[in-house]
């Protein structure tokens, strides 16, 4: 969901470095998916290996980490860069697009459109603010604070909050932020929380109510300060812990996401949204190996004939792993 990347602590970070650039290079620039998940799949399995690479072969042995990524691996550790992204970084068509996407609101089509009327840096952007939509004033208004990664410290502050409130607006109401901040990481690009409640399901109407009614006594307190867009079931914004007595400087605006999902699929969407994107995909394979089919919302049998049955009750994640007979791993064991 963040379009920032998590610190490294692997002794590989300048090869994980360099991997995530050229994914977020072939993903704005190119558009060209499957190059983008290639990368992040290597720079993925890397960041977790706990020796030094010496050499491409080594890396070869890795899951994820073909011959055309070894042969980089070599160059970046022979020469200490690499040709094609010195070539992507002095391309001012990659760079600036590149960069524009890291506003929110601007995708690869916008930024590429932008960068076509001349318009290549934030400076840019502020002269042309008129010209951008509500989502991407916002993501310009906050985009140094947007930036910035958010540290366990102040998610745990944010965690403890939201349940509060949550109890306030309605005592039924279940809340998980999800995101690599559940999987147990040092600090996280934004705030994505889960929401249901007993009066909603998949069978029942739509309830925006019970969505509109959280996000407003969030406003009404003072943590959600500004909104990007608000739907029946998912609600984009801006938050802000306020600050205490104790603390000796104001807190940064977050970007938050608050999604309702019917409670028979709330489990299935806490797996989905807790990542990682590389053990979601393996968990699927696994599931249609054993003749199911798993997304974010359900969990349902393959008949002989392929086609899926009716959705299987689903009462929390580990009922998921023992429908398809998968090991149960933790969130915090879920990176890869």
């Amino acid at each position: 969901m963040s379009k920032r990347k998590a610190p490294q602590e692997s002794p590989n970070e300048g090869i994980t470095d360099f991997l995530v650039e050229l994914a977020n290079y072939e993903k704005n620039v190119n558009r060209a998916i499957h190059k983008y998940n290639a990368y992040r799949k290597a720079a993925s399995t890397i960041s977790k290996y706990p020796n030094k690479i010496k050499n491409g072969e080594e890396a070869k042995k890795l899951d994820g980490v073909g011959a055309k990524i070894a042969e980089k691996i070599d160059e970046f550790l022979q020469t200490g860069t690499l040709r094609k992204l010195e070539k992507i970084r002095n391309d001012d068509t990659s760079s600036s697009i590149n960069f524009l996407t890291r506003v929110t609101g601007i995708g690869p089509a916008a930024a590429r459109k932008f960068f076509e009327e001349g318009v290549k840096t934030l400076e840019d952007l502020k002269k042309i603010e008129n010209k951008l939509n509500h989502h991407q004033q916002i993501g310009l208004k906050y985009f140094e604070e947007f930036e910035k990664r958010i540290p366990r410290t102040e998610m745990e502050q944010m965690e403890t909050l939201i349940h509060g409130e949550l109890k306030k607006v309605g005592t039924e109401y279940i809340g998980t932020i999800c995101g690599s901040y559940r999987r147990g990481a040092a600090s996280s690009g934004d705030i994505d929380i889960l929401l249901t409640h007993p009066d909603y399901s998949s069978e029942s109407q739509k309830q925006p109510k019970l969505l509109h009614a959280v996000v407003e006594h969030l406003e009404s307190i003072g943590f959600v300060t500004d909104t990007l867009s608000k739907g029946d079931t998912k609600f984009m914004g801006v938050c802000q812990l306020q600050r205490s007595d104790e603390d000796e400087e104001e807190y940064l605006h977050r970007r938050i996401d608050i999604r309702l999902i019917p409670n028979d699929q709330y489990y299935c969407g806490v797996l989905y949204f807790t990542g990682s994107d590389i053990f979601n995909k393996n968990m699927r394979t696994h599931a249609l190996e054993k003749g199911f089919t798993l997304n974010e919302y359900t969990i349902r049998p393959l008949g002989v004939t392929g086609v899926a049955g009716e959705p299987l009750i689903v009462a929390s994640e580990r009922d998921i792993f023992e429908y398809i007979n998968y090991k149960y791993r933790e969130p915090k064991e879920r990176s890869q």
